[in-house]
């Protein structure tokens, strides 16, 4: 059943988010205003998009609501991951999401602490550095390389990637 209702969450979801659908309401809303001279802005005319939009957007609460969870789930673990991964992390930020709010305000204020230390600063200025000359260097190697060429095999010209 589960399986069943976030197939169907997710599908409906997807559907939701398109521009037809958007543009659809739109149009549903157009034909109700343009029929209400027909209807005489009566109750009942009213009455209909009231109870449609209404019931519809109690639905789609239940539906979004389940889609970021499992949306927000997935990312979590991809954070965790990451840091279960990347030597030198500090494994015991895996599961911060589970915390209560008093504690994640509490590790909020350490990392505040943390920044406002001149040798934390130092030490992530030097991060930092590290990391461009990083990025320069698989830059110009991918660029310098046949990896870029590879990836890039129409027969145009190729400009490297700084070149705008």
């Amino acid at each position: 059943m589960k399986d069943l209702f976030r197939s169907i969450a997710n599908r409906i979801s997807v559907w939701t988010g398109t521009a037809t659908v958007f543009l659809g309401a739109v149009l549903v809303i157009v034909i109700w205003g343009t029929t209400g001279s027909y209807f005489h802005y009566s109750d009942t005319w009213q009455l209909v998009i009231n109870t449609g939009t209404t019931i519809i957007t109690f639905l789609m609460v239940f539906l979004i609501q389940n889609t970021q969870n499992r949306d927000g789930k997935a990312v979590q673990l991809k954070l965790d991951e990451l840091i279960r991964a990347t030597k030198g992390a500090r494994n015991q930020y895996v599961g911060l999401e589970d915390l209560s709010d008093a504690d994640l305000s509490e590790l909020d204020k350490e990392f505040k602490l943390l920044t406002q230390n001149p040798g934390t600063l130092n030490a992530m200025r030097r991060l930092h550095e590290k990391i461009a000359a990083e990025h320069d260097r698989r830059k110009s190697s991918v660029t310098g390389g046949s990896v870029f060429h590879l990836l890039h095999r129409s027969g145009e010209p190729q400009k490297k990637p700084d070149e705008n």
